[in-house]
């Protein structure tokens, strides 16, 4: 991407694709911090890098499959 020479529209556009991306991470953070029910505090949470982040993900995923196989209580 040729950066020095965007345009005002460009820039503006590529700041808002970008302040979407930091939203969409800090959904997907906080929604850690929770499943993982104080296991995982948000000052943690940013500390992780990309693969731990998935791998935790997937874990929540198996434990909410396996609730609903069980008809356990999750929440």
């Amino acid at each position: 991407m040729r950066l020095l020479t965007l345009s005002l529209e460009e820039i503006n556009e590529l700041v808002s694709k970008m302040e979407k991306e930091i939203r969409a991470v800090k959904d997907n953070l906080f929604k850690l911090c929770w499943y993982m029910r104080g296991g995982l505090n948000i000052e943690q949470a940013y500390n992780l890098d990309r693969e731990d982040i998935e791998v935790i993900s997937k874990l929540i995923e198996s434990n909410l499959e396996t609730t609903n196989k069980t008809k356990l209580p999750f929440f």
